[in-house]
């Protein structure tokens, strides 16, 4: 679904509403700072092919374009140039992290986005852009560094978010009222690694853009991209910081489950010991033997009883003081 395709010239748009793909691929593509950009979401492939008829896409990067779980990556296609990077998007009502994909293609006087799942939605980041009339004049590079800078910027509440439910289940492991939240751990765990990945494999690209490894972006364009790439780098950090802290506190959940488990046991094992002693005791004395040198005095059934409270009463003792109990 095309979710809005405009054609800019001298730093303005040129018309109201989106204009059709044919529209798009009829502009000029030889004028500088002159070029169209077409937002798609979720494509089907007969999309995918006519893009690729219309704008003469290389056909491993629309091939890339039409598959899902891409690692985020810039390839260089002689004259244009493919780009994916991965969105992420934090939902605070059920605290996850919702991931999707966005798929660039730039080359002269156009620039393709394909959106595929939740995520950052570019319609803000066209929005900013419209309204930087020197950064449009700059060509297609311009709309490529819109996207990417809207997309990492999208990581930091991500990150906030992924903070606070860290804190929250840090009390949780230390809070004896609360059921060890092991698998809440396990899951933060996963988003956060899943992060990682968005975030970290974006750190070469950016760190060539911003070095001028590609000739498309102009002189003027990099220290915006070096800004994105500072950011990323301090998410990437903060990720970082999470994946450890997030594996110590799994350790230390583990180490307290086998605590109370010791505990646990250590009771049951009490209890039982307790009650063995008087157990063998009655079943001693439960044995109908003639000759047995109490069975004929009467004060042999309270002294059993009282022999069975003092081994009850010792053992209790004992076991409290080396803290079974």
């Amino acid at each position: 679904m095309i979710i809005d395709s405009a054609h800019y010239k001298d730093g303005e748009r040129q018309h109201e509403g989106p204009m059709s793909l044919e529209e798009a691929a009829r502009r000029p593509r030889d004028v500088p700072g002159e070029f169209v950009w077409i937002g798609l979401h979720d494509p089907d492939p007969g999309e995918l092919e006519r893009l690729q008829e219309l704008f003469g896409l290389h056909e491993l990067a629309v091939e890339d374009a039409g598959l899902e779980h891409q690692r985020p990556k810039i390839e260089d296609y002689d004259e244009s140039y493919f780009i994916v990077l991965k969105t992420a998007h934090y939902h605070e009502k059920d605290e996850i992290v919702h991931f999707g994909e966005i798929s660039v293609f730039a080359g002269p006087g156009y620039v393709v986005a394909v959106r595929r799942g939740p995520g950052s939605e570019m319609k803000t980041a066209r929005a900013r852009l419209e309204e930087r009339p020197d950064l449009l004049k700059l060509g297609p590079a311009s709309a490529v560094w819109a996207i990417v800078d809207k997309v990492v910027d999208d990581y930091i509440p991500v990150v906030d978010g992924i903070e606070d439910d860290i804190e929250e289940v840090e009390n949780d492991v230390f809070d004896d009222d609360i059921p060890a939240p092991t698998q809440r751990i396990y899951h933060l765990k996963r988003e956060v690694i899943e992060f990682h990945r968005a975030v970290s494999p974006l750190l070469g690209p950016l760190a060539a853009l911003e070095a001028g490894g590609f000739a498309a972006v102009p002189e003027e364009l990099r220290r915006y991209f070096r800004d994105i790439a500072d950011h990323d780098r301090r998410v990437d950090e903060q990720v970082s910081s999470q994946r450890e802290l997030l594996t110590s506190i799994l350790e230390a959940n583990l180490a307290l489950v086998s605590v109370n488990q010791n505990e646990v046991i250590k009771r049951i094992s009490s209890i039982a010991g307790i009650i063995a002693v008087p157990t063998f005791i009655a079943s001693v004395y439960g044995m109908n033997f003639k000759y047995m040198p109490e069975l004929d005095e009467r004060w042999g059934y309270p002294a059993a009883l009282v022999l069975m409270g003092l081994a009850v009463a010792a053992l209790a003792a004992f076991f409290r003081r080396i803290n079974w109990l």
